[in-house]
């Protein structure tokens, strides 16, 4: 399907931030697309950043069925554009959106779409070091009437917005409170799906634990509370032992656990780097234990947003257990920067796991 590009009016010009903090500034253009029973996706269009009008009554506002992805553009050295994996999130895009009773997107178009508002708006892919264009793909039920039963029409939008780190301490440890009382999704569930219901269902938890002085929520499963899922919005992996005899272990996917595009890149490139990779349901009360006598000797978080985020400790019950000595150790420095190397096009990529736009006149 062809994207029709409207014009931009000087009033929809808008500077570039003079600070990057995550998702907060917009560019100056959004891509958009309709779907309905009778028409099937139309109006594919790029045209300006612009608020939306939607009925009361319309059914994302009431029913919550509405689904979107997180990926990034990476400025490359020679000033060229890298999407990384921007196939896998299609993906999960359409698998997400099967789980919530909505209507698929193609995916070549959905990728067209990205490459051209991309391209079009490459000059917000930030060159400072560390700093990239976030990419949100979504897509809301759009019919305007009150009822349970899936929508019979649908908004697909891109947003594109310049971030720095999304942890304003950078690529130092997060603290995580582990939530034993309330749980993030159940299996059965649509914990597997990137739904904004899911991320709601953390929010009061959330906002507790931070006034307690900690970062993050680290997830156990719905049914016992014991086996480790998530820490946040992101993946969570455990180091065992140090140097040459260090392995990775993270939580197997289970149904309740959304499958990270960062995990699945690092279960291939780990053994690569000489870190076998083990998926395991993890007993919390196991990893407590490892912490206390030391055989964990590193934790982080996996995700698009901040790729690799150390755990300095975790709180639980009213106990704090220290993750090795407190501060980013050697695996995952070294998982971070091979794959922000890959991402920024600082190195070959064997795996083919980048999409390069060229940047007219570089």
């Amino acid at each position: 399907m062809p994207i029709t590009i409207e014009p931009l009016a000087p009033s929809d010009m808008k500077p570039f931030p003079e600070k990057l903090t995550f998702g907060r500034s917009f560019t100056n253009r959004m891509f958009t697309q309709t779907w309905s029973a009778d028409a099937g996706w139309h109006e594919a269009k790029i045209g300006p950043y612009r608020p939306f009008t939607l009925d009361p009554s319309t059914a994302v506002f009431h029913y919550a069925q509405e689904i979107f992805e997180g990926t990034k553009a990476y400025r490359r050295p020679d000033g060229h554009i890298n999407l990384f994996r921007p196939w896998e999130n299609i993906k999960r895009f359409n698998r997400s959106a099967t789980r919530m009773a909505m209507q698929q997107v193609d995916p070549e178009e959905h990728l067209d779409a990205i490459v051209q508002l991309v391209s079009l708006e490459h000059e917000w892919v930030p060159v400072q070091a560390g700093a990239s264009l976030y990419i949100r793909p979504t897509l809301i039920a759009t019919e305007a009437a009150l009822g349970v039963h899936a929508s019979h029409s649908y908004l697909h939008f891109i947003i594109l917005s310049p971030v720095g780190p999304y942890f304003a301490t950078g690529f130092n440890p997060v603290s995580v409170f582990i939530s034993d009382q309330y749980v993030r999704a159940v299996r059965g569930g649509v914990g597997d799906a990137k739904t904004g219901g899911n991320y709601a269902a953390s929010l009061y938890v959330s906002e507790e634990v931070s006034r307690l002085g900690y970062q993050q929520v680290l997830w156990l499963d719905a049914v016992e509370r014991r086996f480790v899922e998530e820490v946040g919005s992101m993946n969570i992996a455990f180091v065992y032992g140090q140097g040459a005899g260090a392995r990775i272990v993270t939580p197997a996917l289970s149904g309740s656990i959304l499958p990270g595009i960062t995990r699945d890149s690092v279960l291939r490139l780990a053994p690569d780097l000489g870190y076998p990779i083990e998926e395991a349901r993890i007993d919390v009360h196991e990893v407590l234990r490892d912490l206390a006598k030391g055989a964990i000797t590193e934790a982080f978080g996996l995700g698009t947003a901040a790729v690799v985020a150390p755990v300095s400790k975790f709180g639980y019950q009213g106990q704090e257990y220290r993750v090795g000595n407190g501060e980013s150790g050697p695996v995952a420095k070294h998982l971070f920067q091979t794959l922000t190397d890959i991402q920024y096009g600082r190195r070959a990529d064997p795996y083919e796991w980048t999409y390069t736009i060229q940047v007219p006149g570089v």
